[in-house]
Formats: structure tokens, C-alpha cells, sequence
């Protein structure tokens, strides 16, 4: 049995459980606008910007679901909404079958928020730089009423610590006096400390040295293995998704565009903008195969393309894709995109 009350499953259980995260018609629309009175005095009118488009998708028990696109694709706006930093404009989220949005139980609610965690991109800014490491640790155990005696608590906290790879008595020191590497240890730390089923790691390593991250995404996997862990990883390096992950999703200016399982999404991409990702991904093997760099940049997400938002980027856009967008449908077991092109069978 895990130290968060579940012991780790095998991938076989994992899929025959229902999931752990459902996420249905999330959207997330910001209002960018002028107060009313600029607008009545300088004209214009409402600036309305859609980050995240009506995505569904589901994440299973001890799974590591990653989610990549470009920046600005609604990666870490849907990180937000999960773990309830934001509300969504339309849609829900359930975890563990309860909405953390439409739940109306305050203790239910606090339970849920317990199980909940995310790991922040950069760990010096996510860390308060005037608290000692034991204080930051201790945090959520005492925000959660978990252990009330100060000696226990110090205890647990030095388990944690050991947990991730550091001393015990670094809870006497300052952020300051860590490597970054260190202190994303100590954010992950923290992270343990309520004994969470599901962590979001909002691009944990892109702030940290190549040799760092490697030592950091052992950790992570590890801690999975060991407490049965979910987790949600966001992300825009797929060398780092291609290691970690279970499943992969692809987003593009707030849509999922295509879904698979990791192996087969790196061995048979099927839309174009996973293609293109892939591609450009530094060829170390220099297999000498033929590449295709990404064409354009990101439109602007205020104003998107009509149709397909991809298709002025596309080098299999057809003048239906500039009118109808593509419904997200199964091209494979398991496998699914949302693409003209792979429906009609052209790709």
C-alpha cells in the first residue's frame, strides 16, 4: 500500500477502471476589452480571446497523460482549470467523479483539493523565498489538518525531503541556497505533502539544465511507481514527453487535434501539426530522412483562421478546411484526430 492509501496499479487494472480525471466541453474564454467608457469614447467593441476550445479527454489511474502544443495553445490554461485556479467558461472537470467546479459539500470539496497538487515550471518563483524549506514542506500539512504535533510533523517533513532525494536537515535553509534542480525536489516535495492522487506538472524541467531534467523525470517516474500517482504533463518538449508519458494529446490555439498512446503517436503521427512537431525535434540518430519544418507562426488567437485553425499553416489544407473545423474522431484503436485530410484518407 502507497503512502497516498493506493497501491500502485498495473497497466491492465488501469484500463479497466474507470478514470481518474474527465474533462468535458472545457473552454475558456478571457474578456481582453476596454472598460465601457474607453470603448464609448474611443470606439471598438468587445476583444474576446478563446484559450482553450471545447477539449474532452480522460485520464486513467497511475497514467501519465501529456499535453503539447506550441506556446500560447491553452496548455497551462487547462492545467489552471484542473487543479482550480480558474474557472472554465463552459464545461466541467471530475476527479474521482466529483465536479471540483459544481461541488457545493465544503467538506467534500477540502477532501478533494487535498488529492489535488501541481508541480510549477520555474521553483524559485514558486517558492516563498523568505520561509525555510521545512516551513514550504510543512505548508499543506498544515493547511490540511493532517498532523497537529509540531514533532511529527517535522518528522514527516524529513521523510519528504528523503523522499525526493535530499537531506533531512536542508529543511533549515533558505530556497536561496539550492540549485534549481534542488529546488524543484523541494517543490515536489511539497507537492507529496497532502498525500495527493493526481499531480499537474505545469513544464517542471524546462527551467532547468538538460543533465537536471533527466534527474528530476527519473524522480517523477519513480514517485509514480512507488505512491501510484496521476499525473497531468504539460509540456512543449517532446524529446521529455517522449519519456514520461502514457498518452499524449496534441493542442493547437486551444483544440485537441489528435490523441494516442505514446508509442503511437511517435511511431504513426497522424495530423499535420503532430508531424510537423515531430519534425522539428533535433534528429541525433541522423537517420537522414526527409523533414518538414513548421510553416508560419501561430495566428492570432483573438481573431482564428475560420474553419480548421491550422489550415493556413497546412500542407494538405483543402478548401474545405477553411470552412467546416474538423470533428476529433478515432482513426485507430486507441488513436484519434481531428483532421479532413485523415478522414477523407489522404494522409
Amino acid at each position: 500500500m502507497s503512502e497516498t492509501g493506493l497501491a500502485p496499479q498495473s497497466e491492465s487494472q488501469a484500463q479497466s477502471d474507470p478514470p481518474l480525471v474527465r474533462i468535458v466541453g472545457l473552454s475558456r474564454i478571457f474578456d481582453l476589452s476596454k472598460k465601457w467608457l474607453n470603448r464609448m469614447l474611443e470606439g471598438g467593441g468587445k476583444v474576446m480571446l478563446t484559450a482553450v476550445d471545447g477539449v474532452d479527454l480522460s485520464i486513467g489511474r497511475g497514467e501519465t497523460y501529456a499535453l503539447v502544443g506550441e506556446s500560447g495553445s491553452g496548455k497551462s490554461t487547462i492545467a489552471k482549470m484542473v487543479v482550480g485556479l480558474l474557472p472554465p467558461s463552459k464545461g466541467y472537470v471530475t476527479i474521482g467523479g466529483i465536479d471540483i467546479w459544481g461541488e457545493r459539500d465544503a467538506t467534500t470539496h477540502r477532501r478533494l483539493r487535498r488529492r489535488i497538487q501541481m508541480i510549477f515550471q520555474d521553483p524559485y518563483a514558486s517558492l516563498n523565498p523568505r520561509w525555510r524549506v521545512g516551513a514550504i514542506v510543512a505548508e499543506p500539512i498544515k493547511a490540511f489538518d493532517l498532523i497537529s504535533e509540531r514533532h511529527a510533523r517535522d518528522a514527516r517533513v524529513g521523510e519528504l525531503l528523503s523522499l525526493v532525494g535530499l537531506d533531512p536537515r536542508d529543511a533549515r535553509k533558505f530556497p536561496h541556497e539550492f540549485s534549481g534542480g534542488q529546488r524543484q525536489r523541494i517543490a515536489i516535495a511539497r507537492a507529496l505533502a497532502s498525500n495527493p492522487r493526481f499531480i499537474v506538472c505545469d513544464e517542471p524541467t524546462s527551467a532547468l539544465d538538460v543533465s537536471v531534467q533527466a534527474q528530476v523525470l527519473n524522480l517523477l517516474r519513480d514517485l509514480q511507481d512507488r505512491l501510484g500517482l496521476t499525473y497531468l504533463f504539460i509540456s512543449h518538449n517532446l524529446a521529455v514527453v517522449r519519456h514520461v508519458a502514457t498518452r499524449v494529446g496534441v493542442l493547437y490555439l486551444g483544440r485537441l487535434v489528435e490523441e494516442a498512446p505514446a508509442k503511437t503517436l511517435f511511431a504513426e503521427p497522424r495530423h499535420p501539426y503532430t508531424r510537423m512537431l515531430l519534425d522539428s525535434v533535433p534528429d541525433i540518430d541522423m537517420t537522414g530522412r526527409e523533414r518538414v519544418p513548421i510553416a508560419g507562426e501561430n495566428p492570432n488567437p483573438i481573431s482564428p483562421p475560420p474553419g480548421c485553425h491550422f489550415h493556413p499553416r497546412c500542407p494538405f489544407a483543402f478548401d474545405r478546411c477553411r470552412v467546416e473545423a474538423p470533428a476529433f474522431k478515432p482513426v485507430a484503436t486507441g488513436h484519434a484526430a481531428a483532421c479532413h485530410a485523415v478522414e477523407e484518407g489522404r494522409i
